[in-house]
This record gives C-alpha cells, sequence and structure tokens, in this order.
C-alpha cells in the first residue's frame, strides 16, 4: 500500500502540472523563462489592433488613453504563468532586454499605477481575464522591431494577481501596410534612461532633429536632478539646443562614446 500511495505521489509531479495549452509555442524573438508554462496561446489572425501610447481609463464607458497605435494586422499572443520563485516584473525585464539586444525600439513604457486600471488592459486591451491583477504589480511596454521588420510590434504586458500568481503576456502584431514614423513617449525615454543608463538614436546622424529635441529635453526635464553625458558626431550641438529647449547646462556634458547617431548616457 505504501508503495502504491508513493506512485500516485509520483504521478502528480510538478512537471504534469507545468504542460503548456495544447498546439501552443513560443515567439521566436522572446525567450521563455524557465519553468514557465503558456496557460493561453492565440494563433495569428488578421484583427484592427489598438495599442495605448499612455495611461489608459474609462470616462462615461469610453476607454481613454493620451495616444495610441492602430492599424490592421495578424496578430499572435502567448501568455506565460510564471513558477512562484520569479515574479512578473523580472519575467518582463528579460524580455525587454532580449527584444533591446535585437534593436527593438521602445515606444511606450509604464509600470505600476501609471499604466491605469489592470482590469482595462487585462478585459479591454488583451482581451484576457488572466491577467487581471493589482494596479501596482503591473507593467506594459511596446516595441517595434528593427528593420527590415519595422512593421511588426511587440506588446509585453506583466501582472501579479492577488493570489500571487504571474503572469506574463507576449504580444506579436505584423501590421499589413507600413506603419510609419512611430515616435516614443518623452516619459518612456526617461524610464529607459534610468532603468538601462542610456539612450541610443542611431538615426540621429545630422544636426539636431527639432522633432527629436523636443522629445528628449521633456524627457530630461521630468527629472530634472539627473546628469547625462552627450556622444556623437554632433554631440556639442545637441547639447547646445538642449539648454535652448531648457534642460540646465549643468546637467549636460560632453561625452567621448564612439559609434554613430546620438548617444546619451546617465552620470551616476
Amino acid at each position: 500500500m505504501r508503495s502504491f500511495s508513493l506512485l500516485v505521489l509520483c504521478s502528480f509531479s510538478p512537471l504534469l502540472f507545468a504542460a503548456d495549452v495544447p498546439g501552443s509555442q513560443d515567439l521566436p524573438i522572446v525567450p521563455r523563462m524557465v519553468d514557465a508554462q503558456i496557460v493561453d496561446y492565440r494563433p495569428a489572425a488578421e484583427l484592427e489592433r489598438i495599442y495605448p501610447l499612455g495611461s489608459i481609463r474609462k470616462i462615461s464607458g469610453q476607454l481613454r488613453f493620451d495616444g495610441q497605435v492602430s492599424a490592421r494586422g495578424n496578430v499572435t499572443s502567448v501568455t506565460y504563468e510564471l513558477p512562484p520563485e520569479h515574479s512578473s516584473l523580472e519575467a518582463f525585464t528579460v524580455a525587454r532586454e532580449a527584444l533591446q539586444k535585437q534593436d527593438a525600439g521602445l515606444l511606450f513604457w509604464c509600470q505600476a499605477r501609471d499604466c491605469g486600471e489592470s482590469s482595462l488592459w487585462a478585459n479591454e486591451v488583451f482581451g484576457n481575464a488572466k491577467l487581471y491583477g493589482a494596479d501596482d504589480q503591473q507593467a506594459y511596454l511596446l516595441l517595434r522591431l528593427a528593420a527590415p521588420r519595422e512593421n511588426t510590434l511587440v506588446a509585453l504586458y506583466g501582472i501579479t494577481r492577488g493570489n500571487r500568481k504571474a503572469y506574463l503576456h507576449v504580444e506579436q502584431f505584423d501590421a499589413s501596410a507600413p506603419l510609419g514614423e512611430l515616435l516614443p513617449t518623452s516619459a518612456t525615454l526617461l524610464r529607459e534612461l534610468k532603468s538601462t543608463g542610456e539612450l541610443d538614436f542611431s538615426t540621429l546622424n545630422s544636426a539636431p532633429d527639432a522633432t527629436w529635441l523636443r522629445l528628449i529635453s521633456r524627457g530630461l526635464n521630468l527629472d530634472t536632478t539627473l546628469r547625462v553625458s552627450i556622444s556623437g558626431a554632433n554631440a556639442e550641438a545637441w547639447r547646445q539646443a538642449l539648454i535652448t529647449q531648457g534642460v540646465r547646462a549643468a546637467r549636460l556634458e560632453t561625452g567621448s562614446a564612439e559609434g554613430s547617431g546620438l548617444h546619451i548616457e546617465l552620470l551616476r
């Protein structure tokens, strides 16, 4: 009888509970965290998709946010339940860093209550009730892949529910038509700078561009305690232009980092 009981216990090992939903698979561009399991998988389907570029809220029954990317294309999504020893923010960070190593550009990044209500992200944006959790335990990121895949977006959403279960949702959107110019928010540039310690703008090889100058200066002025170094062929021109836009000169140094474009590094 004791041997039978042991056999029964072994047959209910954690490995059996870690099975992915049938027919599911990982997205090649985002690595799976060890021991994570796929609990929701939606294969490619052509949809009209709206991705928020701001905190979301509902006013008079209508979803509201400051900006958005709206397009039609093929959407594939994977939702992972994470092992207890890993948090949703940890999995979110691993996925973000993997995408940035592929030169994906950040468009909008929010965390915790800065994102708005988790229930709206879960039900209205992603249509997946598993993603409803605590507002202060969420993170959302929208990225655009580098050329030649510049018409592909990737959305990441990490959340920890009240029962302490953590999830990472990954969604890949392949647009049917060119997406055109998409710019990050100033707050996203600041969050990236503070999180990674640097900003790279490989395409900004010439004199200061008015649009990017406005975005960067606004981002830097969201936290006036930060000091940065600026490198690149036109570093001094960018430094002077940022000063003209209201960034204090004492916060800006000319750096020596090599490479094309404009490079901004946080001075610790």
